[in-house]
């Protein structure tokens, strides 16, 4: 993973309007960051005063841009797109996506069986992709040789809150755990063990020390001095209960089934929803979603809106 220092300034400009959902982060230092209204994904080189647009509005059917994925072996840009709405582009199908990371061209397309969604994704040392589920009760795989996603864990522990969503987030242990977060708000995580063949085992509950506001995008750290698992938690409020700048971002020490610490490091965020963490510092963005869902329709859609890409830096 690129360094820190060779991302550029603590805040990067986004293109106006972009209401970005996820990003991740290239070798070399790259951000890449999808949009959620603009079916799109920008690059940020390192350095670079602008950003540039490397995936283009509605390319490969891309609707609503989620979780963002950099396969560096293969040299892929993963996208996973969505089908809320308040789009610039015409909506299709939940799929997985896949663009060449260096031209923007489209690659691939994976369709979410049993219209599920695609929310976001993680990538073990062996290729695999694994894509959680946010209208069904599930995570999917995809191999590297694979033509289709397939079930890879099912389990009544991921049914849907209250607001009718299942699974959000996810990030993967040294290959031995899978961590979900859940859509609606909750006060805990989900572990879910890797057998050695890779078959999925056990789900548990990860018990924290406070309700979670809406853990959104979730990213593994460094252990902590005692040896610890970590975790950092984009909670994104998204549904507003804290009003439009209840967001905030958190790491949690994992000690078994519990979290030993979790410690606030920013807050008063609108809509935090996901981040990547490069060297010690975690790179973030706020999606603004509150902006788009209290408009009736587009016409009612404020335009203009600055977007940024922030860091932070993590504690020891």
């Amino acid at each position: 993973m690129a360094a820190a220092a060779a991302i550029g300034p603590a805040t990067r400009a986004l293109p106006s309007d972009w209401y970005p959902e996820s990003l991740a982060a290239g070798p070399d230092g790259s951000l890449y960051i999808g949009s959620w209204r603009q079916g799109a994904v920008a690059r940020l080189r390192p350095q670079a005063e602008q950003p540039e647009i490397l995936v283009t509005p509605g390319s490969n059917g891309l609707a609503n841009g989620q979780g963002v994925l950099v396969d560096a072996k293969r040299k892929l840009l993963w996208v996973c797109s969505g089908t809320i709405g308040f789009t610039t582009v015409p909506m299709t199908p939940s799929a997985l996506k896949s663009y060449d990371l260096a031209s923007g061209a489209p690659r691939g397309s994976y369709p979410m069986p049993d219209k599920g969604y695609c929310n976001d994704l993680a990538q073990d040392s062996h290729g695999n992709l694994y894509v959680t589920d946010s209208l069904n009760p599930r995570v999917l795989r995809l191999a590297p040789d694979d033509k289709a996603l397939h079930i890879w864990k099912q389990d009544p522990a991921f049914n849907a809150g209250k607001e009718g969503y299942n699974l959000n987030g996810i990030a993967i242990d040294r290959d031995q755990h899978v961590y979900v977060s859940l859509v609606t708000a909750a006060a805990q995580l989900l572990r879910i063990d890797v057998q050695a063949n890779g078959d999925a085992a056990a789900v548990t509950q990860i018990d924290m020390p406070r309700m979670l506001k809406n853990a959104d995008a979730i990213r593994m750290g460094e252990p902590d001095r005692q040896g610890r698992a970590r975790l950092v938690i984009f909670e994104s409020n998204a549904f507003g209960h804290d009003g439009p700048y209840g967001g905030q971002i958190s790491v949690a020490s994992l000690d078994g089934n519990r979290a030993a610490t979790l410690q606030t490091i920013v807050s008063g965020l609108n809509d935090p929803s996901s981040g990547v963490i490069v060297g010690r510092r975690v790179y973030y963005i706020e999606s603004k979603y509150s902006l788009l869902f209290k408009s009736k329709d587009d016409a009612h859609i404020p335009r203009g809106v600055p977007f940024d890409v922030q860091s932070a830096e993590l504690p020891e």
